[in-house]
């Protein structure tokens, strides 16, 4: 693949940042900032230790994390912090494990217990792009490789 389309496609992918950040980490990091519990309370039925500090951890990872995906800096540190929060949100929040197996006809949570995990499409899909960023990072088009061009 040539360079154009290759920087192309990655700028595409990062600019799902954009949405992780503003559609995701900005409402949870202006409810944290505002004193709401909600979150937080969602950290600690998960079972983490300190859960002001993981929910805080999430949020930012979302919101900077996001858009420094979005704009290629340090894009891949960005992409595997969001990845680490995004499976997080997929497969323990959402279980998206036994919501697949469940689907595939092995195991059988009742409706409601379904309706309370939520659907782990969107974390998954984040995930999924996350992973590709940090494997294969910002391309040319990206400020990290303004940055490395600059040091040349």
């Amino acid at each position: 693949m040539t360079e154009g389309p290759k920087n192309l496609a990655l700028l595409l992918l990062r600019l799902a940042g954009l949405y992780l950040a503003l559609g995701h980490g900005l409402g949870k990091v202006m409810a944290l900032a505002s004193g709401s519990t909600g979150f937080v309370e969602g950290v600690a039925r998960l079972g983490f230790p300190m859960p002001a500090v993981f929910a805080w951890a999430a949020a930012l990872a979302e919101l900077v994390g996001g858009l420094l995906v979005a704009f290629g800096l340090f894009t891949r540190w960005a992409a595997l912090f969001g990845a680490a929060t995004m499976f997080v949100a997929a497969f323990v929040r959402h279980r998206a494990l036994s919501q697949w197996l469940a689907a595939a006809g092995i195991g059988s949570p009742s409706e409601e217990t379904l309706k309370a995990w939520g659907n782990p499409e969107m974390a998954t899909l984040f995930l999924l792009i996350l992973l590709a960023l940090a494997l294969l990072g910002p391309g040319g088009w990206s400020l990290d490789a303004k940055l490395r061009r600059k040091r040349r």
